[in-house]
């Protein structure tokens, strides 16, 4: 039952990355929105690095891997009763206990949810990947538009992948079904039964009101962790989403501002050069405000708030360890001040004792797993927005230094004209 304790920084930095980093000296070759090459801005440092975000770990376990899956050509279904999207799930493995080394099946979000039903019913303590939620249809337009297909696909992805990179949860029989099974109605009716779900969550909520007796540091820290974390990640979502909707209201701003120095050129001759050339240069700074909206809701935004549900997540497994503790501290104390059937109470005593140690024990080895992945995703989402906020920034720097550049020298050949006459 006294598992060893984990290491006191869990509750320290929430996001203690890395210090090192590779950095290189390489000449930089972008260019401005319009294609033409853009001159390196010489008041800008950073532009002589570039951030190495190769990780060899992550090629090492891709070499070690014996289970792939790609989700991808989403369907819509359309009929009088129902309207959804399929995805394709394509399973490519060496696994001895696959008949094939193939398959290819074609599900939809429903079965998503069951096969992550199946596994928490089955692994109660372990850390399985959060699914996007399930949409609030506002208007079936938004609810089929590509740009929600496409980041629900991805998501989709991404839960299947850490499925398969987990070393229990992708021997699953369930992960199995799902992958190579055609239909999976007859599995579903294979599930615990209605009023054997009702009788588990009676049992859950009675267990949660009951509360524990006592609960073990280590996991007390993880508690702590977690609220720390979820309040976090929720503050860093929302003021990103609000970041994102300034940017946007910008952007229309400069969309309405340029053609305004174009119609202005076009009454005043002696300044119609210096107009123009301000226009242009604020619809390329438009174009490349778009561009890096875009970077963000690809992103930083999905990364950011896919961790927000993980946070949500590692809640639900910490009430479920300490539901399976609070039985079994409840049967203990009926043991103790019961006079007659023993033998049989003792048993149950028994089997709640080990399920307690193995539910501990599962979350303390998922636990450490769960930390290195969010530490390696959020760490390489805030490497590509910096980056791209670099990129953004030199690019609308290089244009106004480019503006500034064709006047001075206009004011140049103006004056030695002027000298010359």
């Amino acid at each position: 039952m006294s598992g060893a304790k984990v290491p006191a920084d869990i509750s320290g930095h929430m996001l203690d990355l890395d210090e090192e980093e590779d950095l290189e000296v390489f000449s930089k070759n972008t260019s401005l929105a319009d294609g033409n090459p853009m001159p390196n801005s010489p008041d800008s440092m950073v532009n002589q690095f570039r951030l190495d975000e190769e990780n060899e770990e992550e090629q090492q376990g891709a070499i070690n891997k014996d289970i792939f899956v790609t989700v991808d050509n989403p369907e819509s279904h359309i009929s009088a009763i129902e309207t959804f999207i399929t995805y394709r799930v394509v399973t490519r493995t060496t696994r001895s206990e696959f008949d094939s080394s193939e398959y290819e099946v074609r599900r939809r979000y429903q079965d998503f949810l069951w096969l992550k039903s199946r596994l928490e019913e089955n692994y109660p303590t372990l850390i399985i990947h959060p699914l996007p939620e399930k949409f609030v249809m506002k208007s079936m337009v938004e609810r089929f538009n590509d740009d929600f297909i496409e980041t629900r696909r991805k998501a989709l992805h991404r839960f299947l992948n850490r499925i398969t990179e987990h070393p229990i949860l992708s021997c699953s029989h369930h992960f199995k079904v799902f992958l190579t099974e055609e239909e999976l109605a007859p599995h579903r009716k294979l599930g615990p039964g209605f009023l054997s779900r009702m009788s588990e969550t009676m049992r859950a909520m009675a267990n949660s009101v009951r509360g524990l007796r006592s609960k073990l540091e280590e996991f007390a820290i993880m508690q702590e962790y977690v609220d720390d974390f979820s309040n976090k990640m929720c503050s860093v979502d929302k003021v990103t989403h609000r970041i994102i909707k300034e940017h946007r209201e910008y952007m229309d701003e400069l969309k309405q501002y340029g053609p305004t120095y174009f119609q202005w050129a076009e009454s005043e001759e002696l300044l119609a050069e210096p107009l123009k050339g301000v226009g242009s240069c604020v619809e390329k700074c438009s174009k490349e405000t778009e561009e890096q909206i875009q970077h963000l809701s690809e992103v930083l935004v999905p990364t950011l708030h896919e961790y927000v549900l993980c946070a949500d997540t590692l809640k639900a497994v910490m009430r479920r360890r300490d539901n399976i503790q609070a039985e079994f501290e409840a049967k203990n104390e009926a043991l103790a001040s019961k006079a007659t059937d023993k033998e049989m109470l003792q048993e149950e005593v028994d089997d709640l004792a080990d399920r307690v140690e193995q539910a501990n024990n599962a979350l303390r080895g998922d636990w450490s797993r769960w930390r290195t992945s969010m530490r390696a995703d959020l760490k390489s989402a805030f490497i590509s927005t910096a980056a791209k906020n670099v990129d953004y920034y030199e690019k609308c720097l290089a244009v106004w230094e480019s503006f500034l550049l064709s006047q001075r020298g206009e004011s140049m050949e103006q004056r030695n004209g002027a000298d010359a006459s």
